[in-house]
């Protein structure tokens, strides 16, 4: 309790107080920078003193991708609720309803059609903030469609990935996406169209392991965490220290794993001049 509270009466204390957003000031995990919502909103969600990427809303994300933010949202498969029946603290079902209100989405991926400077492309998001943007049979489903809407409308396939791996309360079920989602590449492939993963703050697990590998270019966000099993496990697995950095975005593009580390401003320039080189059109950008 404050001097506010204890002395000043309550009538005087409901003037004093003002009703603030509790967002209206985030505080940078790196640097323990503070930061106003509105200019960190402005800035694509990267904190300007530190360069920090903090996790963008899945809605800002798209919006910054397309040409003048206007997209399409495609539709995604329906899939079986709740196979398993499975219940640890809470049962799965319960968790699906308090993320989808939370979220506005039915599940991890989002799926969007639209013209990335004045090129028609699909694009697939993973949505961090739906149980972790994890892998189960809806989101597994979703890609697979993307892809597929790739290839009917001959355009290049984007995924934006951000997944702490499999959906645990899923099972096989959710294991069984990774080999799908595989297939589904290897069509893109044989189609010949191309497939560019943006690996985003984190991507881990089973996710790693099958498509967000899989593309013919591989873009990674300044100081994400990729790689499949925490660095914890893997320290305590080989009883040794870990290098610096080990399992960031840096690290991976010094030892091959992504070909390029891109700041979150300079994406959207990026992603048109690789597309443009994919497909043999000439890039429309000035930057290019």
């Amino acid at each position: 309790m404050n001097w506010i509270s204890n002395v000043v009466p309550p009538k005087i204390r409901s003037i004093l107080k003002r009703d603030t957003p509790d967002n209206l000031w985030v505080k940078c995990p790196e640097s323990g920078e503070l930061v106003f919502h509105k200019d960190l909103e402005s800035n694509l969600w990267v904190v300007p003193g530190s360069g920090y990427h903090m996790r963008m809303p899945a809605a800002a994300r798209l919006k910054s991708i397309f040409d003048n933010g206007v997209y399409e949202t495609l539709p995604t498969p329906e899939v079986p609720l709740d196979p398993l029946k499975f219940r640890d603290v809470k049962r799965y079902t319960d968790r699906l309803k308090e993320n989808r209100a939370k979220t506005g989405v039915q599940d991890a991926v989002r799926l969007a059609a639209g013209a990335l400077d004045g090129m028609k492309i699909v694009v697939a998001l993973q949505d961090f903030d739906f149980l972790g943007g994890s892998l189960g049979m809806a989101a597994g489903e979703a890609i697979i469609a993307g892809m597929t809407q790739a290839i009917e409308r001959k355009t290049p396939f984007v995924i934006f990935t951000s997944s702490g791996g499999a959906r645990m309360q899923e099972g096989m079920f959710s294991l069984m996406q990774m080999p799908r989602t595989t297939v589904a590449v290897q069509r893109l492939r044989a189609a010949r169209l191309p497939y560019v993963v943006v690996l985003t703050n984190p991507t881990t697990g089973g996710v790693t392991a099958s498509y967000a590998m899989l593309g013919d270019i591989h873009i990674a966000e300044p100081g994400a965490v990729i790689g499949f099993a925490g660095a914890r496990v893997i320290e305590q697995t080989i009883r040794e220290k870990l290098p610096e950095g080990f399992q960031r975005s840096e690290y991976l593009l010094d030892h091959g794993m992504v070909d390029m580390v891109v700041q979150r401003k300079d994406l959207r320039d990026t992603l048109a001049r690789v597309l443009a080189l994919l497909t043999k059109q000439p890039p429309r950008t000035q930057a290019a």
